[in-house]
């Protein structure tokens, strides 16, 4: 009985400092920008797709929901600072897309093929510039056609994505490998 006591509360300790890491990499992958535009281009949606790789859905969605908590506290954990109202801000709406780009590439399982898997993570950072694109029209103003807000929130970034999705799917064996440590 203790025994399996002593491996839920490691286990459980594994997690948290997975996490924790995890926000970090996310912190981290946030200060690396090229500003584009409103909208800065960063390495976190590298981060997030590969976090929902390595940690499976259900911890690499509460992941990156701890870090958009740390950074509505007031952690300058985001792009350009923290607090409440950045979420309410033009890159706000990205920062919750990575819920569902976490939990999508989470679902992500280590005997598909690289194009497949290649397939899934472009599907999976979609839900990131759905969610991005709405919170970005809505920051914007209605009035403003999606075509103006497509092409100011995601044409300037889809090569970007590429690049960082294809490198993902050739290293996705070695990638998916690191979901038996934690």
């Amino acid at each position: 009985m203790q025994t399996i006591s002593l491996s839920n509360n490691s286990g459980i300790i594994k997690s948290f400092l997975a996490a924790i890491c995890g926000t970090a990499l996310l912190a981290i992958s946030s200060k690396i920008q090229t500003p584009f535009t409103l909208v800065p281009a960063t390495m976190q949606t590298f981060v997030v797709l590969f976090l929902g790789m390595v940690l499976g859905y259900k911890l690499a969605v509460a992941t990156v929901i701890l870090y958009l908590i740390e950074g509505s506290i007031g952690l300058p954990v985001f792009a350009k600072g923290g607090g409440f109202a950045y979420l309410m801000g033009p890159t706000g709406g990205y920062l919750i897309g990575f819920i569902l780009t976490a939990f999508f590439a989470g679902m992500i399982k280590i005997k598909n093929d690289p194009i497949v898997i290649f397939i899934c993570l472009l599907l999976s950072v979609s839900a990131s510039y759905v969610f991005g694109l709405l919170g970005l029209w809505n920051y914007m103003g209605l009035d403003k056609s999606f075509n103006q807000v497509f092409l100011l929130g995601a044409q300037p970034f889809l090569l970007i994505e590429i690049y960082k999705i294809l490198i993902l799917s050739v290293l996705s064996k070695q990638i998916l490998k690191l979901r038996r440590f934690i």
